[in-house]
């Protein structure tokens, strides 16, 4: 069954030392991290297509990180070489316009991908969103903590002047809206202003985890009268109810509530499906127990099966749904 991952942090974790053309299990742990994804797991995974981001990491409280708009831009820059150099080499094939996706029928050579921009500040400007469309961006996220162009996770804000250009510009541009980490003020300007595609790579359900990083109903409901689907993350911070969170290891049934419960708001399944983010600063002990690499993301489909979804909302939900998407919303090329 082909599974569509729609966030992974590779290049994010490339340059800080992670070899992702090894599988995850021959790795050394960063830190306390156990690895999670490498392209072998996702090969074995039968993951054909995956969102790659480009996240550049801002410097909080005097860390390391980018402290301006020129320095994330280079940041940024040095993630795009990478994916650039490992296209070259056949270990990416990226994914840019959607008769790409027309009789998707992907082979194992390379990992097909779709180039994601989590948090905007590499764009110092709008003039600079036409070279990196030519480089194959083709989703952007304003925000990932607060930037210049929008307020986000745990710093709730509006859209600054810079980020109401900034949206519209992109929304000129063709490229898609990712409302994941977008504060909530900053998420319905977003869809006020803009008329492209929207979509949330990987986020949950705010009434089962009550936090400004997942979304409320209304937030939810918003997106799929957009036609967009959200990818649930599997963090279980963000999947477990708070009294629940370090008390009991998140399990692929956690998985499921947040989906079943997105399929209720949407009174079906073709919005919903995943975003894992488990290489995104997170390790295996905080992932769904059954799940130690990307090869297990199968097992997915079989935890929905017992939870009485069809094989056809299976397929959608395991990687139907966001190739539906992305066929709709790329750029017609």
């Amino acid at each position: 069954m082909l599974t569509v991952d729609a966030h992974l942090d590779l290049s994010y974790n490339a340059l800080n030392g992670q070899d992702i053309l090894l599988p995850a299990r021959d790795r050394k742990p960063t830190g306390p991290q156990i690895p999670t994804v490498g392209l072998p797991d996702l090969l074995a995974g039968d993951v054909k297509l995956i969102c790659a981001t480009v996240f550049t990491e801002p410097s909080l409280n005097g860390g390391r990180g980018y402290t301006n708009a020129d320095e994330a831009y280079a940041q940024g820059h040095n993630h795009l070489a990478w994916y650039q150099q490992h296209e070259r080499s056949g270990d990416f094939k990226f994914i840019r316009w959607q008769k790409e996706l027309e009789n998707f029928a992907p082979t194992d050579s390379a990992q097909n991908a779709i180039l994601l921009m989590e948090g905007a500040d590499p764009l110092r400007t709008t003039a600079d969103i036409a070279p990196w469309f030519d480089a194959g961006l083709r989703i952007v996220g304003l925000a990932w903590k607060q930037t210049r162009y929008a307020g986000g996770t745990g710093d709730p804000g509006p859209l600054t002047p810079a980020g109401v250009a900034m949206a519209k510009a992109l929304d000129h541009a063709g490229i898609i809206h990712d409302t994941s980490h977008l504060a909530e003020e900053s998420f319905w300007e977003l869809l006020n202003l803009t008329r492209g595609p929207v979509m949330a790579s990987h986020s949950n359900c705010r009434s089962i985890v009550p936090t400004d990083r997942q979304l409320s109903d209304e937030m939810i409901r918003a997106i799929f009268a957009r036609g967009g689907v959200i990818g649930i993350n599997f963090f279980d911070k963000f999947l477990l109810p708070p009294d629940q969170h370090g008390n009991r290891r998140a399990t692929l049934a956690d998985v499921v509530t947040h989906m079943k419960h997105m399929c209720e708001l949407a009174g079906g399944t073709k919005h919903v499906a995943i975003g894992t983010d488990m290489d995104g600063g997170l390790g295996r002990n905080e992932i769904p127990v059954e799940i130690e690499t990307s090869a297990d993301l199968p097992k997915l489909a079989d935890a929905l099966s017992v939870s009485g979804f069809g094989d056809p909302d299976i397929a959608g939900i395991m990687g139907g749904n966001w190739v539906d998407f992305f066929k709709r919303s790329l750029p017609k090329g």
